[in-house]
């Protein structure tokens, strides 16, 4: 425990190079509110690090592996699992780091994450919202369900990291293609499909947005995703035991096999005969305090509901107007949510598992969700300007003015 503690001081060291270096790029960014998140994630990371004591967890595996390994260390560096054991062994086999400090450098991974979804919700949306008199944004970065499963040693974290840095990266892909690279390669070797997700949303997005874009760049934007998913396609496919020559079926083999797998563990909700419009709702919203499979569940409810209300002020008729005109990252978001929520309900019949999987997308959703709030903030704002013009105007007509 005494080398992680000395981790938490290196870190937060680190971080304040990473923080200051942000706050010269970005008016906006705030030193001090990334230190208290940096430290309100540290607390998931001693709470999940008491919760693996007495319960199961993939971390300890991840460790033991890691730690143990002999052999080449590149050939490690492979997609899904062993991705994870390729970035821990360094450290477990190589540095001698404890299971608490490899947690703890996984944690601080998913904390990167956070940071780089802030930056992008604040850099393209200006306009504040409060709900319950609470900075909407602020509420979204300090999630709990967010932060426990994105501070343990294992996919959650970083995968999250990836995504954050590719969200980030979007608004200027040239400027910050190392971000976009870093974060896609992250994201494509832990869940390729997942990446195949991204690349969509990006083409469709950066294709149908409202910004007057060169079209090089569009055909740059769309070779360099459509490309990358077909060089991958192989690989993609192979993840999920899915048969080129006959993808849908395959697909539903798989997803049956999983759901059946899944619906075996003590938290599971089998929702395989499930409509699809029930299997998203339970994906996102589920479990609300009825099916709620333990303390942890019902906490969980608390976050759910507020889901439930957050995605309710998108049932809104000046929500398709707002898409029409929206920005390219707006739509890239809407796509990449709803694809991946439509892939991963068809496996999700483990509410314990989609509680963990659905952190991966739910930033997706809010971003959309606060840009559309901003899109209505400031057709009010207009709309009450336009008022006081109308209003002026009544009060000194144009004929009453001492010269013509």
């Amino acid at each position: 425990m005494v080398g992680a503690i000395v981790l938490i001081f290196l870190f937060h060291f680190i971080n304040q190079l990473l923080l200051k270096s942000y706050r010269k790029k970005f008016s906006f960014f705030s030193v001090a509110l990334m230190n208290k998140l940096y430290f309100y994630h540290l607390l998931f990371w001693g709470v999940y690090y008491v919760y693996t004591i007495s319960n199961p967890s993939d971390s300890k595996s991840y460790f033991s592996r890691s730690a143990e390994f002999s052999g080449e260390w590149l050939n490690l560096f492979q997609t899904s699992t062993t991705f994870i054991i390729f970035v821990a062994h360094p450290f477990t086999g190589k540095l001698g780091f404890s299971y608490e400090m490899v947690m703890l450098l996984f944690s601080w991974f998913g904390y990167i994450g956070f940071v780089h979804f802030y930056i992008f919700f604040r850099e393209n949306i200006r306009l504040n919202y409060k709900i319950w008199g609470f900075d909407l944004l602020i509420i979204l970065l300090f999630l709990p369900n967010m932060h426990f499963w994105t501070a343990s040693l294992g996919k959650g974290s970083i995968i999250f990291m990836g995504l954050g840095l590719f969200a980030y990266a979007m608004r200027f892909p040239q400027k910050r293609a190392f971000a976009l690279l870093m974060g896609s390669v992250i994201v494509y070797m832990i869940r390729p499909h997942m990446f195949m997700f991204l690349g969509v949303g990006a083409v469709i997005g950066y294709f149908t947005g409202r910004e007057k874009v060169p079209l090089y760049q569009k055909i740059l934007v769309y070779v360099a995703f459509a490309g990358g998913i077909f060089v991958m396609s192989d690989q993609i496919l192979a993840m999920a035991n899915i048969n080129e020559e006959d993808v849908l079926g395959s697909f539903e083999d798989f997803s049956q096999l999983q759901a059946g797998r899944l619906s075996r563990a003590s938290s599971g909700v089998n929702i395989t005969n499930y409509p699809l419009p029930i299997k998203l709702f339970t994906f996102w919203f589920r479990p609300l305090f009825v099916d709620a499979p333990g303390a942890l569940g019902i906490f969980v409810s608390f976050e759910n509901l507020l889901y439930v209300i957050l995605a309710w002020k998108l049932v809104d008729k000046d929500f398709i107007p707002f898409l029409k005109k929206s920005t390219s990252l707006v739509k890239m978001s809407l796509v990449i949510f709803i694809s991946s929520s439509i892939a991963l309900s068809f496996v999700m019949s483990n509410l314990g598992i989609a509680m963990r999987q659905k952190s991966m997308v739910m930033y997706f959703l809010f971003f959309v969700i606060v840009s559309f709030l901003e899109y209505k903030k400031k057709k009010k704002i207009a709309l009450v300007q336009l008022k006081k013009r109308m209003e002026e105007q009544e009060a000194y007509p144009l004929s009453a003015l001492p010269y013509k």
